[in-house]
């Protein structure tokens, strides 16, 4: 097999190891995907500055999140499903993340629960959370996610209705995997993958199975969506939360410059700029298009994330430059998980922090943490 050197190389491996309909539903987006290929392209426009005779010998990449230290500014996001890319995925993704010294957040549709993870590590992890439209099982979750000692509570603001991925209904997506013909000729050609998922710990949504009835029963994922998640959720939904939770709270899903003025005064710690990674409002501007503005405007009030597109360690050093003080990586890591286990998700990581700190010196920046726009072209 040629080297893995990059997080291409990790999707193409993912892709032949994993059914499609697993595998789309990580890789695509809604509707026409046209904020989709924006995130990576407007990434790819910004040009980094080559800078020559400065001492870099010595270089910087470690920070804080949150005021948690980590190993370089990268956490692993939140990711629905992730038991079903490799068994176990949630725990190794945990482990990998763990090893490597960044944060790993646990999303609330994920396959191993919050008690199976919080069982499998050895150090506090991060939780997302939805608001369901039962606000008590919502308590409950966050009441689960306190008792784990979580770290952080990520609450996500952009899935009141979940934008249509064209690819998920053609694929007959499930939890469990619907048995179509499509789809059992397709896992057969993926033993690996199958006797692993079903020696699992879980198959099904550990977070909601047993705790909500007929959530493991349903024909579709999009089904039972749209009978959970509360088109009604406002700004007083994020003071109840805050209410109930005592530690580090970050709001997900900001894309608009006054919804990011309202979000910072609603005291929370941090902000995560982010489309969804393309899969909700198809249409929506690519996120790091704003975040300079949001940065700007906010950033002296909360600390800025950013989501949306991060395929390389040079990803990450724009963003940072543009206004954010860390990034989160979805596909990536799951890429890397689907490819090679908790192995995987370490090379994934690994690849980004050769990619940064590489990219890093040859921009003459010894410390992340005194990346800025210099570090661009100025027409960026």
């Amino acid at each position: 097999m040629a080297p893995v050197t990059s997080i291409a190389d990790l999707r193409s491996i993912a892709q032949r190891r994993i059914p499609r309909a697993i595998f789309e539903y990580a890789d695509r987006g809604s509707y026409s995907e046209s904020t989709l290929r924006d995130n990576s392209a407007a990434l790819a426009a910004l040009k980094l500055r080559q800078r020559v005779m400065i001492d870099v010998s010595e270089r910087n990449l470690a920070t804080t999140m949150i005021g948690q230290p980590v190993t370089m500014p990268v956490a692993i996001a939140p990711t629905g499903l992730t038991g079903l890319f490799h068994a176990d995925g949630e725990i190794l993704g945990a482990r990998a993340a763990q090893a490597f010294g960044v944060p790993f957040t646990l999303s609330t549709m994920s396959i191993c629960s919050i008690e199976d993870v919080a069982g499998a590590v050895g150090k506090p992890f991060w939780f997302q959370l939805y608001v369901m439209r039962d606000r008590g099982f919502s308590k409950s979750l966050v009441e689960r996610a306190i008792a784990a000692k979580c770290s952080a509570l990520v609450l996500t603001l952009d899935l009141q209705i979940q934008g249509q991925r064209h690819r998920d209904i053609k694929n007959g997506l499930s939890v469990p995997p619907k048995l179509t013909l499509a789809n059992m000729l397709d896992v057969a050609t993926k033993p690996a993958w199958a006797l692993k998922v079903l020696r699992g710990k879980r198959r099904t949504f550990g977070n909601l199975a047993e705790r909500v009835p007929g959530a493991d029963s349903l024909s579709t994922l999009s089904q039972w969506i749209a009978g959970q998640f509360d088109p009604s959720l406002s700004w007083n939904d994020v003071a109840w939360i805050r209410s109930l939770w005592p530690g580090k709270l970050i709001l997900k899903g900001i894309l608009d410059l006054e919804d990011a003025k309202i979000a910072a005064d609603t005291g929370a710690d941090a902000i995560v700029v982010s489309n969804h990674g393309g899969r909700q409002l198809d249409g929506a501007p690519a996120s790091i298009t704003v975040l300079p503005a949001i940065a700007e405007a906010v950033g002296h009030k909360t600390e800025i994330m950013f989501d949306g597109g991060i395929r390389s360690g040079q990803d990450v050093l724009k963003a940072i430059a543009l206004g954010a003080k860390s990034c989160m990586i979805g596909k990536s890591w799951l890429y890397g998980l689907a490819a090679g286990g908790e192995e995987g998700v370490l090379q994934t990581l690994d690849i980004i922090r050769r990619e940064m700190d590489v990219s890093m010196a040859l921009t003459g920046t010894r410390d992340i943490r005194a990346v800025d726009r210099s570090i661009l072209y100025p027409s960026a």
